[in-house]
C-alpha cells in the first residue's frame, strides 16, 4: 500500500514537472509537441519586434519569433530566428514582412509568397521588409499639409506687408495720384473715340468711295492677271537675253574702240599726220585764204574784162 502510495507521489511528481516545462515553454511560445523549422531574417530595424510575436501567412500563424540577435559583424544590423511550425512550401524568393497586426502597435512577420518554383530550405535567410509604421503614415499625410500651411502663412504675412505699405500715408497718396492719372487716361481714350468716331462718320462717303476705289483696282488686276503674267514672262525672257548675251567682249570692244579714239584725237591735237597738220598749222588756212581772194579777183576781172580771156571770131 505504501508502495502504491510512494509510485502515485512520483508519477505526480513527473506529470507536474512535464506540466510545468510545457507550460513554460508554451508561455516561451515555444510548442515541444510539434516540429518546427528554424529560418532566419536580417533587418536593419525591428521596430519594436519581440521574441514570440507571431508569425503568419494569409493571415494564420504559423510561428513566432524565436530569437532577435545583433549580426556578428557588429554593423547594427539584426538577425531575427523565425521558428515556423506549418508545412506549407514557401518560396525562395518570399519575404517577410514586419507589420503592425493591430491599433496598439504590436507587431508580427508576415511571410509574403513569391513567384519562384524553388522553396527555401530550414535555416536559410528570407528576404526582409518593413512596414511603415503609424507615425510615419501620420507624417507621410501630415507633411504635405504642413508644407502648404507654412506656405499659406508666407502668403499671409507678405499680404500683411503690403497692406501694412499701401496703408501708409504715402503710399495712399501715391495710390490716390496714380488712380487719378488712370482716370484722366480713361477720359483721354474716350475723347480720342468721340473723335475717331466723329471723324469717321464725317468721312464716311469718302472711306466708302476709297474702298471702291481699291476694288475696282483689285478687279482690274484679276482681270488682267494673264497680261500681266506676260509681261512678268517677257521680263523674265529679256533678263535671261541679257545674262546669256557676251556683255563682257562687247564692252571690251567698246572700251578698246574709245581707247583707239582716244588716240586719234590726241595723235591729231598734237599736230601729227595730215589732219593734225590741217587742224594745227595755220599756213595752209591762210594760203587757202589767199587763194580764195586772188580767185575771187581773177572772176571780178574777167567779168569786168571778158574780151581778155574770151576772143570770138565770125569768120
Amino acid at each position: 500500500m505504501k508502495k502504491k502510495k510512494v509510485y502515485l507521489v512520483a508519477l505526480l511528481f513527473i506529470a507536474a514537472l512535464v506540466l510545468f516545462i510545457w507550460g513554460f515553454n508554451f508561455l516561451k511560445g515555444k510548442d515541444i509537441f510539434n516540429s518546427e523549422d528554424i529560418y532566419y531574417v536580417e533587418y536593419e530595424s525591428v521596430n519594436g519586434l519581440i521574441k514570440s510575436n507571431p508569425v503568419v501567412l494569409n493571415g494564420l500563424r504559423i510561428g513566432q519569433v524565436r530569437d532577435i540577435n545583433f549580426h556578428p559583424d557588429m554593423s547594427g544590423r539584426l538577425i531575427v530566428q523565425l521558428a515556423i511550425t506549418s508545412d506549407f512550401p514557401i518560396p525562395s524568393n518570399s519575404v517577410a514582412r514586419i507589420y503592425s497586426s493591430d491599433l496598439m502597435g504590436s507587431k508580427a512577420v508576415e511571410i509574403q509568397l513569391g513567384s519562384a518554383k524553388t522553396l527555401i530550405n530550414p535555416n536559410d535567410t528570407l528576404m526582409s521588409a518593413v512596414e511603415a509604421s503609424l507615425m510615419d503614415e501620420v507624417n507621410a499625410q501630415v507633411l504635405p499639409l504642413k508644407n502648404k500651411a507654412e506656405g499659406l502663412i508666407s502668403s499671409v504675412d507678405s499680404l500683411v506687408v503690403i497692406m501694412q505699405t499701401l496703408l501708409n500715408e504715402n503710399a495712399q497718396g501715391n495710390i490716390i495720384e496714380s488712380l487719378q492719372s488712370v482716370a484722366r487716361t480713361i477720359k483721354n481714350l474716350e475723347k480720342t473715340t468721340a473723335t475717331v468716331d466723329n471723324i469717321v462718320t464725317a468721312e464716311q462717303s469718302r472711306l466708302a468711295s476709297i474702298l471702291y476705289n481699291i476694288e475696282l483696282i483689285t478687279r482690274n488686276l484679276e482681270e488682267n492677271n494673264g497680261q500681266i503674267s506676260k509681261i512678268l514672262s517677257n521680263a523674265a525672257n529679256l533678263s535671261d537675253t541679257l545674262v546669256n548675251a557676251d556683255v563682257a567682249g562687247t564692252v571690251k570692244n567698246v572700251n578698246a574702240s574709245l581707247a583707239e579714239l582716244n588716240f586719234m584725237l590726241s595723235t591729231i591735237n598734237s599736230g601729227q599726220g595730215s589732219v593734225g597738220k590741217i587742224m594745227t598749222n595755220d599756213t595752209l588756212y591762210y594760203q587757202l585764204e589767199r587763194s580764195a581772194e586772188q580767185l575771187n579777183k581773177l572772176l571780178e576781172d574777167v567779168r569786168i574784162n571778158p574780151k581778155r580771156y574770151v576772143k570770138f571770131s565770125l569768120f
